[in-house]
């Protein structure tokens, strides 16, 4: 048993409460365990696997995994950390999601202890009379102690009505289910909780409540996301994936390791052991984008996406198929920094006058020293940026 909270907490954010979970485990008896998707996106990424890793280890116990996709709160829109009301979904687009999900979420979860189910088949018979009981069982006031909701009310911005409802219909969700256990990201704290106050009010002992962290994106800084373009998809190409996976920093490489390495603690403590006795962060990391890549596609794919990117990088080579753009400038010159941004290499000037500091760009294999290098008009070459960025120029 110690073993198993052990792997249960492992990247665990939050656990409300272990007293319950410690019950429930003690039963004997095979647990309920629920996270819910709601298919906004036509893809899942890795920050989304840091959740089904979780649901993963509580299949190796032995437990039964619910993966929930939101055909119905989807269209409602999440207004977890929002600070404005989403627009209202179509439904035609989150079923067509909801099949990229269904093919992409077996390369984690186990299918013979995995139950997929859409929330549609109880919310849409709730009908007005199921919504207007469903509403009250929770208050007004709770809701507003939610944090996006008490900010944008203190700030006098706009709360829908509908908004209060995808809580509630989360929490419903978990009736319908009879979950022991609901898993989500920290950010989805308040949602699962209101589900193990409406169990209280259906007579249900109450969920436990598992949170996990928001995985940073390639920035370092961010949440994952596509819309911040700092994701890696799990159907990305093996060899894009690799290179992706390789140009995080060294400090998000241990960050990700906790949050999406099936290997052991103990080997991750080693691993950073040999870092300070002096072993290459690059060889580290190496590891960590084999088995990812692995673990998504083909085994063996790891291994030869190293052996490319090395081939590739470590001699020098440049890859053959180099996109080409032209720019106009107004004037004779234009910052470098300014030329890495409408060029789309970079997302913003300071983070091109960070990555020349830090030596992550080259023109024509020639590393760029001076941030304040400006490029004559006229010119042509071949822009680096990270190990993987690599675009020709014309200005």
């Amino acid at each position: 048993m110690n073993e198993a909270l052990k792997l249960i907490k492992r990247g665990t954010d939050e656990i409300l409460t272990e007293a319950d979970l410690q019950k429930k485990l003690d039963s004997g008896k095979q647990l309920i365990i629920k996270a819910g998707f709601d298919p906004t996106a036509p893809d899942l990424h890795l920050g989304h696997t840091v959740l089904l890793n979780k649901l993963r280890h509580f299949q190796e116990l032995g437990h039964k995994v619910v993966f929930l996709i939101g055909d119905f709160t989807g269209q409602i829109g999440d207004p977890s950390g929002k600070n404005k009301t989403r627009p209202t979904l179509d439904a035609d687009q989150l079923a067509e999601n909801s099949k990229t999900y269904q093919s992409q979420v077996f390369k984690i979860l186990k299918k013979d202890l995995t139950e997929i189910r859409f929330n549609s088949e109880w919310c849409n018979n709730l009908g007005a009379n199921g919504i207007i009981e469903l509403a009250s069982k929770y208050n007004v006031a709770r809701m507003l102690e939610r944090d996006d909701f008490n900010k944008r009310y203190s700030s006098n911005q706009s709360i829908a009505v509908h908004e209060f409802l995808y809580p509630l219909i989360q929490g419903y969700d978990s009736v319908e289910l009879q979950a022991d256990v609901e898993c989500g990201g920290t950010d989805q704290k308040f949602n699962l909780l209101v589900g193990r106050e409406l169990q209280r009010s259906y007579d249900q002992e109450p969920q436990v409540v598992l949170t996990v962290p928001i995985l940073e994106g390639l920035d370092g800084t961010n949440k994952m996301s596509k819309s911040l373009n700092n994701y890696i998809g799990v159907n990305e190409d093996p060899d894009e994936m690799f290179g992706k996976i390789m140009s995080i920093s060294d400090d998000l490489m241990w960050r990700w390791f906790e949050l999406l390495s099936f290997i052991t603690e103990e080997e991750i403590i080693n691993l950073k052991n040999d870092m300070d006795a002096g072993k290459n962060p690059r060889d580290i990391k190496f590891i960590l984008a084999e088995e990812l890549v692995d673990r998504f596609h083909n085994d063996g794919d790891g291994k030869a996406c190293k052996e490319a990117f090395l081939q590739r990088f470590q001699k020098g080579l440049m890859p053959d198929d180099i996109s080409s753009i032209s720019i106009d400038i107004e004037g004779e010159s234009i910052p470098l920094v300014n030329l890495l941004k409408t060029s789309e290499m970079v997302s913003s000037t300071s983070e091109a006058a960070r990555l020349i500091k830090q030596g992550g760009v080259k023109i024509d294999s020639e590393k760029v020293e001076n941030p304040k290098l400006n490029i004559k008009k006229g010119s042509e070459a071949i822009y680096q940026v990270g190990k993987r960025k690599f675009l020709k120029i014309k200005v």
